[in-house]
């Protein structure tokens, strides 16, 4: 059974280069190992399609969170009986938190692959793509527009230091939601639908989403002032922001966010622009076998 490793060599600042001579070396000279890099944006997404169609049973992604979700939409798109794992070496890595590997050794990686039955996950959907971790709306994207500046910094510092230089600059949104109960429309900071836990790496912004309930956890933070911005921050980072009265949040099925133009959206790491002023998001349960270290899953 062939194995398919998709080597994003840019990822992580080249760290998706560097770990390459290395998982050459722990796969040896197996002929089932297929190693094929990306060359382009969107090639992961390429090549795994190619592996599908090869009847690849296992994917492993060598990279970060955009490589990893343009593989699984191939896997998805195609309704494959495949598999998706990473060996992470993103910025943040947070699909990687998710299945519990972000720490693992790549020999650790290796181990699971070859010995754990796989396990599947939910995925969200929304804008005809598939996400792992995320959508986010508002300050979320302009963060991430913001850290794709950020060339002397590696790792979760990347999305923290690009969140501190916007959190006072940016200006919030208009969101109405339909099919969040609770939820009051209004002008907001920052709009998430999670499947995962992780955001950016370093915060903690859905600490109660589950990739096994067939639900997406929606937070929504409301408009406010520097003092309550910045204690916002310091809460999402700790996981603790839920409890903040600026914060509401609802567990979905399924949910569409109004706005008053299209808006930018950030989507597992990935900038995108939305195509009309509603942009309707939904879960999709039990959809992805992935390799996940034991107990991670939740």
């Amino acid at each position: 059974m062939t194995v398919h490793v998709i080597v994003n060599p840019l990822a992580g600042r080249g760290a998706g280069e560097r770990l390459l001579p290395q998982l050459r070396s722990l796969f040896g000279k197996a002929s089932h190992v297929e190693f094929t890099p990306t060359r382009a944006a969107g090639d992961e997404q390429r090549l795994a399609q190619a592996a599908v169609s090869r009847e690849a049973r296992t994917i492993m992604v060598v990279g970060g969170d955009g490589t990893c979700s343009g593989v699984a939409n191939a896997i998805l798109a195609a309704n494959a009986p495949c598999r998706i794992g990473v060996f992470p070496c993103g910025t943040g890595n947070d699909f990687a938190k998710t299945l519990g590997v972000a720490d693992y050794e790549p020999e650790e990686i290796m181990s699971l692959m070859q010995h754990k039955t796989p396990s599947v996950i939910d995925v969200g959907f929304a804008e005809g793509r598939y996400f792992l971790n995320s959508c986010g709306f508002g300050f979320d994207a302009s963060v991430l527009e913001a850290s794709q500046k950020v060339r002397f910094l590696k790792g979760d510092a990347v999305y923290i230091y690009a969140a501190l230089g916007q959190l006072f600059a940016y200006n919030g949104i208009e969101v109405s939601a339909n099919g969040a109960a609770g939820v009051e429309s209004g002008r907001m900071l920052m709009v998430t639908v999670s499947n995962g836990r992780w955001l950016g790496g370093a915060f903690k912004i859905a600490p109660h989403a589950s990739v096994l309930d067939g639900r997406l956890n929606a937070c929504f933070f409301g408009d406010s002032n520097v003092v309550e911005r910045a204690r916002l921050f310091v809460g999402a980072l700790r996981g603790t922001h839920l409890g903040m009265r600026a914060v509401s949040s609802a567990s979905v099925q399924q949910l569409a966010l109004t706005f008053a133009k299209p808006p930018s959206i950030e989507m597992d790491g990935e900038l995108l622009t939305a195509r009309s002023t509603t942009v309707e998001l939904k879960c999709v349960p039990r959809a992805l076998s992935v390799v996940a270290a034991p107990g991670a899953l939740v």
